[in-house]
């Protein structure tokens, strides 16, 4: 036995690199047929080469495009035509409110067009909207509306954690639940494993609950795909988007020592109807029964805002046949001629939105991007060192938010149409995960959202094109090597 033993180990101490041949041959030919991105097919490989053994654990768990995938298009397929017919009756609707959009903000408005075109969604007028900086902004409203529910609450989360707000949010649902309000709440089961484990205990709750896509062993590969969203509606009238989760953490000051910056926004009105349909996509995809939507899930508003407040809705995920968030960014830089104010956790971006904001930039629109000056991955944080360079030398403006964690996930475009959502800048966000974002048209909200990004600018440090060649050749390596896992981050 023994003998053989040492001929098995002496076999592959002197051939064992033809098999590892064979599979790293093999795993590279399949990323080069899958036609991905350029990018990411280049990071791929270079992960794979430049990470041995490591590098196949990497791409077995996060980069392949398994079956699920397959199933999510099957899903928007079938969801698409089911909606067909609600966009052919309200085409002369659209087209009315696109024509009032053009004549408020010009070619801007391409933007709502192509909403309607893909079927995202509907560009909806009489919408009342109010932005809410933080938690300690958004959390008081947010459990106002639900306490005053009658008919209906749908929520959706990517991070509901089982601590103070989280538990006032979940007794709110109980009793609501109770008082014969339908209650429905989706949580990605890979942010939010403590209230999955909580909810499984809790026999008696009228909650109808449900994990998304699930994490088990034998779905691991498939836990690359997360649902990012984070979005309520209540009565089908009154819906809230943004960064901000359910979670202590986003309520300042709090325990943890940070102080979190981020956005959300309260939108009253027609586009709460988007907000319900894109929830009814995401609860189909469940175990949840399904459920009609004409049972008074949608509520006509009449005109509840003088000053023209037009609302659509951004959605993509893993089984859209675009980058559909992405893509509508694009076209307001495009279109934008004056300036560019973003602000993003995680700045990792594709190659196309990479030369927008540069081009942009150099055509002498004022392009202003935020990141935060200390990340909470430091992978990632050096990963988005890597891209700033290229963007000083175009003229960008670079800005490092100081006060704490900037968490906000924002654009404003020519101080006349903004995005609140839950959409990072980076490669997960526009091609991996579920996410969604507000596209919003109103004069007094994005002139409060220029305002808040003046406040946060005093609170950040400006990066410069020389104080940044002056950083130290190991800091820089640092970066360039995390950059090897911008198709993981």
């Amino acid at each position: 036995m023994k003998e053989h033993l040492d001929t098995a180990i002496l076999f592959l101490e002197q051939w064992g690199w033809i098999p590892m041949l064979i599979v790293y041959i093999g795993v590279t030919i399949t990323i080069l047929i899958e036609n991905r991105n350029p990018t990411k097919t280049i990071s791929w490989v270079m992960v794979i080469v430049f990470i041995p053994f490591v590098g196949l654990i990497l791409y077995y768990l996060f980069g392949q495009k398994f079956s699920k995938v397959k199933k999510m298009k099957r899903i928007n397929q079938e969801q698409t035509l089911r909606l067909k017919k609600e966009f052919q009756r309200l085409e002369p609707l659209m087209l009315w409110s696109i024509r009032n959009i053009h004549d408020k903000i010009g070619d801007l408005s391409r933007v709502f067009s192509y909403l309607k075109n893909e079927k995202l969604s509907t560009p909806t007028l009489n919408n009342e909207v109010k932005l809410l900086v933080n938690g300690e902004q958004k959390f008081p409203l947010f459990l106002q509306s639900l306490e005053e529910a009658k008919h209906s609450i749908h929520m959706e989360y990517y991070i509901f954690d089982v601590d103070n707000i989280g538990m006032q949010v979940l007794d709110l649902l109980e009793k609501k639940a109770a008082e014969g309000v339908k209650v429905r709440l989706i949580v990605d089961s890979f942010g939010s494993p403590k209230l999955v484990r909580y909810m499984r205990k809790k026999k008696d709750s009228k909650i109808e609950f449900q994990p998304f896509l699930p994490v088990t062993f034998t779905s691991l590969a498939n836990s690359n795909y997360r649902n990012h969203r984070k979005i309520a509606v209540i009565d089908g009238y009154t819906a809230y988007i943004g960064g901000i989760n359910i979670s202590d953490r986003y309520i300042n000051p709090n325990e943890f020592g940070l102080y979190w910056r981020d956005t959300s926004v309260r939108i009253k009105g027609n586009a709460a109807a988007m907000f319900q349909i894109s929830f009814w996509n995401s609860w189909n995809q469940t175990e949840g029964e399904s459920f009609n939507l004409e049972d008074g899930y949608f509520k006509d508003t009449a005109t509840v805002s003088e000053e023209l407040s037009a609302v659509a809705l951004a959605s993509s995920d893993p089984g859209s046949i675009g980058p559909f968030n992405m893509e509508a960014l694009l076209i307001s830089i495009g279109e934008a001629s004056e300036r560019i104010q973003l602000c993003t956790p995680y700045y990792i971006p594709t190659e196309e939105l990479a030369t927008a904001l540069k081009t942009a930039a150099a055509a002498g629109v004022e392009v202003e991007l935020m990141i935060p000056e200390m990340g909470d991955s430091w992978i990632v944080q050096h990963a988005c060192y890597s891209f700033i360079k290229p963007l000083l030398e175009r003229g960008v403006k670079v800005y490092f938010y100081s006060k704490g964690f900037l968490h906000a996930k924002t654009a404003i475009i020519d101080g006349k149409i903004a995005y609140v959502g839950t959409v990072n800048l980076d490669f997960r966000s526009f091609y991996i995960n579920y996410e969604v974002a507000a596209v919003i048209s109103n004069k007094e909200f994005c002139k409060e959202m220029e305002e808040q990004f003046a406040i946060d600018k005093s609170n950040s440090v400006l990066i410069t094109a020389r104080d940044w060649k002056k950083r130290k050749a190991w800091k820089r390596g640092i970066d360039s090597l995390c950059r090897l896992f911008a198709p993981l981050l």
